[in-house]
C-alpha cells in the first residue's frame, strides 16, 4: 500500500521536478559577420544583465567578452539589468571619390548590426549600439534615443572595454600627460601599457595586428585607453571642464570605437575603415581646396637663429618674406608660410595668448603689400594663427580675421595651440573662462567651429598641437592636415631628438588616423645645439615626402640650404602631394616601411622607403607599374658609406629604364632611406 502511494506521488511530481530542473533560456543575442566572412561580432548580456560584445576572426576569438555601458553624473550608471530587446541588420557597398587623398576611390563595404539594450528595472532607460563590420576591421558606437527618462545626458565616463584574448607587444604613447600627443612611441608588452592615446597598435603573439582608435569625434571627448588587467582595456574619456566629461542632449551618437585588424602592419595602413565611418562631404563643391607644397619662415626659429617675437632677429620681415615668395615662384611651390607675422609674440605668449591679434601685423611686416606681391608671382601666403591654446580669444577674432585673409588671397591657415595639456582656455555655459584639455569636448567643438568658419571663406585648415584626427576630413575636406605627434622640429632641439625609428613608428600608429604635417626636407642636418644631429640621412629626408602622407607638404629647410644640393632638391620639386593610388610594399612597425604611390595628375609612380637605425636591403617587385608601359626610374639613394650618424650626406642620384616585370633592390643605410620617381615613358 505504502509502496503504491509512493509511486503515485512520484509520478505526479515528476513533471514538476523536470520543469524545475530545466535551465533558464539564455539571454537574447545578435551576431553579424563581415561581407567576406572574415570577422564576426556577437552582442548579448550576461547573467547580471551587463551588455557585452565579442569579436572573432576566421572562427578564432580575438576580443573576448567586453562590456558596454556608461557612468553618468547625477544618475545611476548604464551597466547592468539590461536586456537585448531589438535588433536589425543592413548591408552596404559603395565606392566613393575623395577630393584629395592617399587614393582617389574608396570602397565602403560592410555589414551593420543595430541592437537596442533596454533596462529591465525603473527607470527603464535604453540605448542602441551600432556595429559596422568590414573584412579589415570593426567600428561601433552608441546612440542615445530621445527618451524622457534620459534626455539630458551627463557622462562621467564610458565603461566600454576591449578585452584582448591574446598577449603580444604594443606601440603607444601616454595619455593624460602634459605634452599632448608629442611623445616618442613606447614599444612594450601589452601587459605593460598604462594609459594610452589612440591610435594604439598591437601585434599579438599569433602575428595578428590590431590598431585601436576612434572615428567621427564630434561634440564629445576624445577616448584614451586604460589597461585594467592583463590584456583588458577600458575606454577613458578626456576630462571635461566640470565633473561631466561629456554633456549632450538626446538624441545623439557617440564617436565610433574602431579596431583595424590585419595579418601584417601594411594591412593596417591600407584600411579605409576610419574614413568610411565618417559622413560624406558636407561642404559641397570643394574644388577650392588645393593640395600643395610650401616653403616657410619657420625652421630658423627652431634653430634659434630667428625669433617669432619682434626685435633684431625677427624672422617675419617684409624683405625676407619677399625672398621666400621669389624662391617659391622660381621652383613651383604654391605657398609661403610666415610665422611670427602678427602682434602678440612678445612677452609670455606661451603662458597667455591673450595678446595675439590675428589681423594686426608687426610694423616690419607689410601684410597687404606681401599678399599682393605673392599674387603677382602666382604664390599664396599661408596664414599662421598661434593661439597658445586660448581658443575663446581666437574664436572672437575669427570673423574679422578670416574675412581679411579671404580678401588677401590667403586660402589656407596653419594654426597652433601651444599650451600644456589641460591648459586650453574655453568659455563655459556662463561665458566665463574655463580650463580644458586639448582633446576634451569643448576643444572638439572649437576645432570644428574653426573648420566650418574657414569653409565659409574658402580657407583650408592645418592645426598644430591639435585634437587627434578621426577621419573628419571626409566630411569637411578643408580640414587638410594637422600635426598631433612629434614633428620634425623635435629633430632640431628635442631631448632626446627623434630617433631613426621614429617615422617607421608613425606610419603604423599616428598615420593610421590621417594626414600629418610632418615638415620634412631638411638638407643641413644639424640641430640647434653644437654637435647635435638630425637622425636621418639626406636620402631619407627625400623619402619622407612619399612615406609621411599629407596633401600639404612643407619644404622645411632654410631656402639657402637648398642651393647647395640642387640635384637632390629636384626630387622635392617633382614629388606630388595628391595621389590616385597607394600601396604598402613592405613594413614592420618601428623598423622599416616602403610605399608606392601613383600621382593623381599623371601616369608617374613614386616610391619612398625608410629604415630605423639598422641598414637594410629590401627587394621590391615593380609589379604595381602599368604592364604596358616603360618607365625611367630616377633614383635617390644612400651612398655605399652613408650613415645617419657619421656620414648622412652621401647620396647617389642615378636613373635607369624599368618595367613592371623588374625587381628593384632598395639599399638603405642606418637611419637612411630611398626615393624613386618612375616617369612613364612610351607604351611597350
Amino acid at each position: 500500500m505504502l509502496r503504491r502511494l509512493f509511486l503515485t506521488l512520484l509520478l505526479v511530481a515528476a513533471p514538476a521536478m523536470a520543469l524545475a530542473q530545466t535551465p533558464p533560456a539564455p539571454p537574447p543575442s545578435a551576431t553579424v559577420s563581415s561581407p567576406g566572412g572574415v570577422l564576426s561580432v556577437t552582442l548579448s548580456t550576461n547573467g547580471e544583465g551587463r551588455p557585452f560584445y565579442t569579436v572573432s576572426r576566421l572562427g578564432r576569438s580575438v576580443i573576448e567578452e567586453s562590456r558596454l555601458g556608461f557612468m553618468l553624473v547625477g544618475a545611476p550608471k548604464l551597466e547592468r539589468n539590461f536586456r537585448l530587446t531589438d535588433q536589425a541588420t543592413a548591408s552596404h557597398d559603395e565606392t566613393w571619390e575623395q577630393p584629395w587623398g592617399e587614393r582617389r576611390f574608396v570602397r565602403d563595404h560592410h555589414n551593420e548590426l543595430r541592437v537596442t539594450f533596454t533596462e529591465q528595472v525603473e527607470p527603464r532607460r535604453r540605448f542602441d549600439v551600432v556595429f559596422r563590420v568590414f573584412d579589415d576591421g570593426v567600428g561601433f558606437r552608441y546612440e542615445f534615443p530621445d527618451q524622457p527618462q534620459l534626455r539630458e545626458v551627463a557622462i562621467a565616463d564610458e565603461l566600454t572595454e576591449f578585452n584582448l584574448v591574446e598577449a603580444g607587444e604594443a606601440w603607444w604613447i601616454p595619455a593624460g600627460e602634459w605634452n599632448r600627443y608629442e611623445y616618442l612611441y613606447n614599444r612594450t608588452p601589452i601587459a605593460e601599457i598604462g594609459r594610452a592615446h589612440t591610435p594604439m597598435t598591437v601585434k599579438l603573439d599569433s602575428g595578428l595586428h590590431i590598431a585601436f582608435h576612434e572615428a567621427a569625434l564630434v561634440d564629445y571627448s576624445g577616448m584614451w585607453l586604460r589597461r585594467v588587467s592583463g590584456q583588458r582595456f577600458t575606454a577613458q574619456l578626456s576630462p571635461g571642464i566640470d565633473e561631466a566629461k561629456v554633456r549632450r542632449t538626446a538624441p545623439f551618437p557617440t564617436p565610433w570605437r574602431t579596431m583595424q585588424i590585419a595579418d601584417d602592419a601594411g594591412g593596417l595602413y591600407m584600411s579605409d575603415l576610419i574614413l568610411n565611418l565618417n559622413e560624406p562631404n558636407a561642404l559641397g563643391d570643394v574644388s577650392w581646396v588645393e593640395p600643395y607644397k610650401y616653403v616657410g619662415i619657420w625652421w630658423g626659429m627652431h634653430l634659434n637663429t630667428m625669433t617669432w617675437a619682434s626685435g633684431p632677429n625677427h624672422g617675419a620681415t617684409t624683405e625676407r618674406t619677399r625672398d621666400y615668395i621669389d624662391f617659391a615662384a622660381e621652383h613651383g611651390f604654391r605657398g609661403v608660410l610666415v610665422e611670427g607675422w602678427n602682434v602678440g609674440w612678445d612677452g609670455d605668449w606661451f603662458g597667455n595668448g591673450g595678446d595675439f591679434d590675428f589681423t594686426q601685423p608687426y610694423p616690419d611686416y607689410d601684410l597687404e603689400g606681401l599678399a599682393a606681391y605673392a599674387r603677382e608671382r602666382g604664390v599664396h601666403l599661408v596664414g599662421h594663427n598661434e593661439t597658445s591654446g586660448f581658443a575663446s580669444h581666437y574664436e572672437a577674432q575669427i570673423p574679422e580675421a578670416f574675412a581679411l585673409y579671404q580678401r588677401l588671397g590667403i586660402d589656407s591657415i596653419k594654426s597652433g595651440y601651444v599650451a600644456d595639456a589641460g591648459q586650453a582656455k574655453v568659455l563655459d555655459e556662463n561665458g566665463e573662462i574655463a580650463w580644458a584639455w586639448h582633446d576634451g569636448q569643448h576643444m572638439a567643438r572649437h576645432h570644428l567651429n574653426v573648420v566650418l568658419a574657414a569653409a565659409e571663406h574658402q580657407i583650408a585648415v592645418n592645426p598644430h598641437e591639435p585634437i587627434k584626427d578621426t577621419g573628419l576630413r571626409r566630411t569637411y575636406p578643408n580640414w587638410v592636415s594637422r600635426e598631433g605627434a612629434r614633428g620634425m622640429e623635435f629633430a632640431a632641439w628635442g631631448v632626446p631628438p627623434n630617433p631613426p625609428e621614429h617615422e617607421a613608428n608613425l606610419v603604423f600608429t599616428r598615420m593610421l588616423s590621417g594626414p600629418m604635417d610632418y615638415t620634412p626636407g631638411i638638407f643641413v642636418l644639424n640641430g640647434q645645439q653644437p654637435g647635435s644631429r638630425i637622425q636621418t640621412t639626406l636620402a631619407k629626408q627625400l623619402a619622407l615626402y612619399v612615406v609621411i602622407y599629407s596633401p600639404i607638404q612643407m619644404v622645411a629647410d632654410l631656402i639657402e640650404n637648398y642651393a647647395t644640393n640642387m640635384e637632390a632638391f629636384q626630387f622635392i620639386k617633382d614629388v606630388p602631394v595628391d595621389w590616385a593610388d597607394t600601396r604598402v610594399l613592405n613594413g614592420e612597425i618601428g623598423d622599416y616601411v616602403t610605399f608606392a604611390r601613383k600621382d593623381r595628375n599623371s601616369e608617374d609612380w613614386y616610391v619612398g622607403s625608410v629604415t630605423d637605425e639598422h641598414g637594410r636591403v629590401l627587394p621590391v617587385s615593380l609589379d604595381f607599374l602599368d604592364p604596358n608601359r616603360r618607365y625611367r626610374a630616377e633614383i635617390y639613394r644612400d651612398g655605399a658609406n652613408a650613415d645617419w650618424e657619421s656620414n648622412p650626406y652621401e647620396i647617389v642620384i642615378e636613373s635607369r629604364e624599368v618595367t613592371s616585370r623588374d625587381t628593384m633592390e632598395l639599399r638603405l643605410a642606418p637611419g637612411g632611406g630611398m626615393a624613386v620617381r618612375f616617369v612613364a615613358l612610351g607604351r611597350r
